[in-house]
């Protein structure tokens, strides 16, 4: 039994300073921040459906570091200060690129954006109330010289974060839309929407070359 008390307090001992270790880790203090940017302009997603990935050379942790992209093509992540790679990753509506790799050097709050070639792009987008429905008007730019317009869709909800997949309504164009030039369409307000002071209206446009659709931004729209 004397044996066996001291030994207990040694694992306790092994604990507490195991505890106070932990405790003591060094958290990042440093932040890369940036967009997703084609043209000078964000490229707007579905939130958390593209991502890039951070990689730091000389560390044990050979693992990389996920970078998820938000809706309006911004990123943020904690870091510490050090050299990185990001890469931009594939399933994401834009193409990538053979040479993938950007040198990114963190200190303190670093900002840098990340230029991305999209399959398709959308531009010049407005939504107007109209009676009980919305018309939008929009521009659709082929980038990618291979790629091949699948579906052009329209979408209102609730939130900022309306998207293919979070949506109260959806106007599917298909292919049929012309490529550089204004465009018009209307979609239906839904009875749940009407009474609503305001709503998010969004433009998607989908290649052949990637499961997502690439977005103009989401847009606020008074309807009253």
């Amino acid at each position: 039994m004397k044996k066996i008390i001291p030994f207990f307090i040694m694992i306790c001992c092994l604990l507490a300073v195991s505890s106070c270790s932990y405790d003591n880790f060094e958290e990042p203090k440093a932040t890369l921040t940036g967009k997703a940017i084609y043209d000078g302009e964000a490229v707007g997603v579905r939130s958390g459906s593209s991502e890039f990935a951070l990689f730091q050379d000389g560390y044990a942790l050979k693992g990389s570091i996920p970078v998820y992209i938000a809706q309006d093509g911004s990123y943020s992540v904690s870091l510490f200060n050090g050299d990185y790679k990001l890469v931009r990753m594939g399933n994401a509506p834009w193409e990538r690129p053979s040479n993938d790799t950007i040198y990114i050097s963190v200190k303190g709050n670093t900002v840098q954006d990340i230029p991305v070639t999209p399959y398709f792009f959308v531009r010049n987008v407005s939504f107007a109330k109209n009676g009980n429905k919305i018309t939008a008007r929009f521009t659709i730019n082929k980038v990618v010289a291979n790629a091949n317009m699948e579906n052009v869709g329209i979408y209102l909800g609730t939130g900022i974060l309306t998207d293919e997949k979070q949506k109260e309504a959806e106007l599917k164009l298909g292919n049929a839309v012309s490529l550089d030039q204004e465009n018009t369409a209307e979609i239906e307000i839904p009875s749940g929407l009407v009474n609503e002071s305001y709503l998010y209206a969004r433009v998607g446009v989908k290649s052949d070359k990637s499961s997502e659709y690439c977005y103009s931004q989401s847009i606020k729209v008074a309807l009253k």
